[in-house]
Parts: C-alpha cells; structure tokens; sequence
C-alpha cells in the first residue's frame, strides 16, 4: 500500500466527527474573546505590544492569545463544572 499524498493526510484528519460543530464553535468564541481584548483590555495590548517588539508575526501572536483564553475558559467551565446543582 503506497502512502497517503500531504493533502489526502490533512483531509481525512479534518473529516468532522459527531463535535465538528461545537469544535467550530469554540474556535470562534476564542477568536471573539481574543478580538474584543485586543481592543479593551490594557494587558492584552501590552502583551501584544511586547511580542511584536521580539518579531513575532501578528498570526503567531493571535495564536497564543488564543492559547492563553482556552486555559481561561477550560479551567472556568471545569471550576464550574463541579460545583454540585441544588
């Protein structure tokens, strides 16, 4: 059996499962988040600021921003998740 060309790999990886759905869901409400800091939130800005002064590229920044409000979240929904309903 030959292996598989580049794109044929990438395209069976991203074939959607049963939460397809909600993994796109998560990844826009984590651009969202990441959007309105960069507008409103000083340490974000600053953050920024400073990543852009070491050469990183806006993209790889967005990335880590992105990391960083997914630790956030995951943690609040796991904090949350916890607390026992009355």
């Amino acid at each position: 059996m030959l292996p598989l060309a580049e794109s044929a790999q990438s395209s069976i990886r991203r074939a959607g499962g049963a939460r397809a759905g909600s993994t796109t869901a998560a990844t826009a409400a984590l651009h969202r988040i990441v959007f309105t800091r960069l507008r409103h939130d000083p340490r974000t800005q600053a953050y920024f600021e400073r990543r852009t002064q070491e050469g990183k590229t806006r993209r790889e920044i967005i990335r880590c921003l992105k990391r960083y409000a997914a630790r956030e979240v995951f943690n609040l929904v796991r904090t949350v998740s916890s607390v026992p309903l009355l």
